[in-house]
């Protein structure tokens, strides 16, 4: 039999739809984001990234290096084990009690990244609630998708931010049965808000418990940088909150706060959990130097919400067809996977600008697009020059400029 056929035929039709993902191999320069070495194909080359998922570049600050390099030469590197048989090192703990406090929860519990937090934390959760119905937003990261797909329980999906499909949901599922509402601060492909205080109520008067993803939101929002569920007031309110130290805090790993009881049955019960090797000391170390960095410091989200603010501005007035957001996420439409590719791979040998494509499936086919990601270290040279770029690249591979824009 030829194994590798099927391999190949798979790999064939991911050619054939335009979904075949190729990896930029880069090199960060720590001290100089968003100036990365890109090793291509006839050499290294200095590049601007603008899609980082590192967005306040604390990837590089000072004390995030500095406590990751001393907590790495005092204990070494890998913990050296499960949590439950001796990888529960003490800055993990710490790491643990800096995110409870952050949250204003009893409790949080670390995962090896915010994907596993979600995957094994909502299929534990759910399990072990007896015959849970459980109410997932149509646009819930493939992370929460999979969390209820393992949890084997029943499940309604409600149409995106829709508050009365969501409230029919729940009256049609009866007050004596429970439920447990999926849901995202920001969706990070479309960068819309969810309506958090609105589900709560409903959450509150159909008796459901409420689970949100703040991955695009820690350290971003809030006056301490928990999220948009502290911006807005509502953070008491929500059962679980999830998040991930691998995007504005600049680490890795994910995480669940709630309560005692909630955190200490996951802790308990979940595969995901007990069965792999704890997150090594020194990202610990470094994870809780950036949150409680961020915990006083508003000067990041300051200076990026003004840069966010700056890149928009820029783009649309040079007629690119830039979707609206509310957030720190710059989403450019293109509508087809070939172009999309095209436009990331132009920018890329022809500008110097890394912009990953985003094409079918993490979007609908017919939706593609580019997704920009200021931070606080993209001066204005950069963002005049991303704009020039992206004219230039968007008249080469004849896709429509909005003139009356770009003109004004």
């Amino acid at each position: 039999m030829n194994y590798k056929s099927f391999f190949d035929n798979a790999l064939n039709r991911l050619h054939e739809e335009r979904r075949y993902r190729v990896f930029a191999d880069l090199e960060r320069i720590a001290g100089r984001f968003p100036v990365t070495i890109w090793h291509a194909p006839e050499g290294p080359r200095e590049i601007i990234v603008w899609c980082s998922n590192d967005y306040l570049g604390m990837g590089q600050h000072p004390k995030v290096v500095g406590a990751m390099v001393e907590a790495a030469t005092r204990m070494g590197t890998g913990a050296g084990g499960t949590r439950n048989i001796s990888g529960t090192n003490h800055p993990l703990v710490e790491l643990e009690n800096e995110l409870a406090d952050l949250h204003g929860k009893e409790s949080a519990l670390i995962f090896t990244s915010g994907y596993v937090s979600n995957q094994t934390g909502i299929s534990t959760l759910a399990k072990l609630i007896p015959n849970v119905l459980i109410l997932s937003d149509s646009y819930n990261h493939n992370s929460m998708i999979e969390g209820v797909r393992q949890s084997g329980c029943e499940k309604k999906i409600f149409r995106h931010n829709d508050l009365a499909h969501l409230e029919q949901l729940l009256q049609e599922a009866g007050p004596d049965r429970p439920k447990l509402i999926l849901f995202e601060s920001i969706y990070s492909m479309d960068a819309d808000i969810a309506p958090i205080g609105a589900i709560c109520d409903l959450a509150e008067k159909y008796g459901a418990m409420t689970y949100i993803d703040e991955v695009h939101a820690v350290g971003m929002y809030g006056k301490r940088g928990a999220g948009v569920s502290e911006r807005d007031g509502v953070m008491h309110r929500i059962d679980v909150i999830e998040g991930t130290l691998g995007k504005a805090f600049g680490c890795f790993g994910g995480y669940i706060a709630a309560s005692h009881s909630v955190c200490d049955a996951v802790r308990s019960y979940a595969p995901g959990f007990i069965f792999t090797t704890a997150l090594p000391p020194a990202v610990c170390a470094a994870a809780a130097a950036s949150i409680r960095h961020l915990k006083t410091s508003q000067w990041e989200r300051d200076r990026h919400q003004e840069r966010v603010a700056r890149v928009k501005a820029v783009l649309t007035a040079s007629g690119l067809p830039v979707m609206h957001s509310d957030t720190h996420i710059v989403p450019i439409a293109v509508g087809d996977p070939e172009k999309c590719k095209a436009a990331s791979d132009m920018l890329l040998t022809e500008h110097g600008i890394y912009i990953q494509p985003i094409n079918y499936p993490t979007v609908p086919k017919g939706t593609e697009r580019l997704r920009v990601t200021p931070s606080p270290y993209h001066d204005d040279q950069m963002i005049d020059a991303l704009a020039a770029a992206l004219i230039d690249v968007w008249e080469k591979l004849g896709m429509p400029l909005n003139r009356a824009l770009a003109a004004e």
